[in-house]
């Protein structure tokens, strides 16, 4: 359980940061600018990076590719699916304009309501937490190579 706690806690501290970042982007009117979502994806690697980063600290001879992985998978998709279902209230309860305005503003690209806009949201969310986690666990692997094992 104790392998599980991290990243879960992570994960719901992560979605924390998003939706204050989002709700910062809608005081300002520009949460409905698709630009401003790259943000998430830095928000979202900074917490697989800090999840990961603490799962070594707390046991740096046990830690392993796989723990850390999942560590950081588990962690961008908590965060991935607590946001989504922000993202699915805001739109629908709170601010019913926002669909309206953000498909505008993507020029019509997509034509139907909320059931497509939080779906591309989760997949968007699911693929930077896999790219993230592989990308952060390349800094915390135990490297093979002969220079650094003298």
């Amino acid at each position: 359980m104790k392998k599980l706690s991290l990243p879960i806690r992570f994960g719901i501290v992560t979605s924390a940061v998003l939706i204050a970042y989002f709700l910062v982007l809608a005081l300002v009117d520009k949460h409905t600018n698709p630009a401003f979502s790259f943000v998430n994806a830095i928000i979202t690697g900074f917490g697989i990076y800090e999840a990961i980063r603490i799962s070594k600290l707390s046991d740096p001879a046990g830690f392993d590719y796989a723990d850390g992985f999942k560590t950081g998978i588990i962690t961008g998709f908590v965060a991935t699916i607590v946001f989504t279902l922000f993202f699915l209230i805001y739109a629908t309860e709170i601010n019913s304009e926002f669909l309206s305005q953000l498909l505008q503003n993507m020029k019509g690209g997509l034509n139907s309501g909320v059931g497509i806009i939080t779906f591309v949201v989760a997949i968007m969310g699911f693929a930077t937490s896999v790219v993230s986690a592989l990308t952060v666990m390349q800094l915390f692997k135990k490297s093979n190579n002969v220079a650094q094992n003298k």
